[in-house]
């Protein structure tokens, strides 16, 4: 079952469902909306590279910057960036979350994979981006993403601990272990 603003707002008030900071406009019709952060990272082409997702980590691949909020960052056309979110979150045991693009920005071009929040998560949520035709500037505190609140059929039994549990910031791939 999908949450309603109601439903939400009883998670919250209740403390189940952490959005920190919540601002007056986050709680939407059927989901919330969350911002970027002030963290942008942007991989280096680097053609005689291979990534072994075994065993490599890529910060050295990544550029990453801070900006300001009225400096923005610039997405070039068919880069993939990783974003964070402005927003700290924490999930309950009985919540998985749909993370969609806001619409405003799937009509500027840009485009994110499907993404899930797991039930149990808490950190920053990075997202990753990828560009359309043209060039597109995007600014920290924007609201970007639109994410959906589904009700699991009881609470999860081994609630999300993985890699990315804590994490703040942009936070890059981990190998998974072998």
């Amino acid at each position: 079952m999908i949450l309603s603003d109601w439903d939400i707002r009883v998670y919250i008030e209740k403390k189940l469902l952490i959005i920190d900071p919540l601002f007056d406009d986050t709680i939407r019709e059927n989901g919330v909306d969350l911002r970027f952060g002030y963290q942008f990272c942007r991989f280096r082409r680097d053609r005689g590279v291979v990534v072994d997702t075994r065993r490599d980590t890529v910060e050295n691949l990544l550029e990453c910057v801070e900006t300001g909020k009225d400096r923005g960052f610039t997405i070039q056309p068919l880069e993939h960036i990783l974003a964070t979110t402005y927003e700290w979150i924490e999930m309950p045991h009985d919540l998985i979350a749909f993370v969609n693009l806001r619409s405003t920005f799937a009509r500027y071009g840009l485009y994110i994979p499907p993404t899930i929040i797991d039930a149990g998560f808490k950190g920053n949520v990075t997202i990753e981006l990828i560009g359309g035709s043209l060039p597109v500037k995007i600014y920290p505190e924007q609201r970007f993403l639109h994410v959906i609140f589904a009700r699991t059929s009881s609470p999860v039994y081994r609630p999300y601990r993985g890699k990315y549990q804590g994490q703040r910031r942009v936070t890059p791939p981990k190998p998974d272990e072998v």
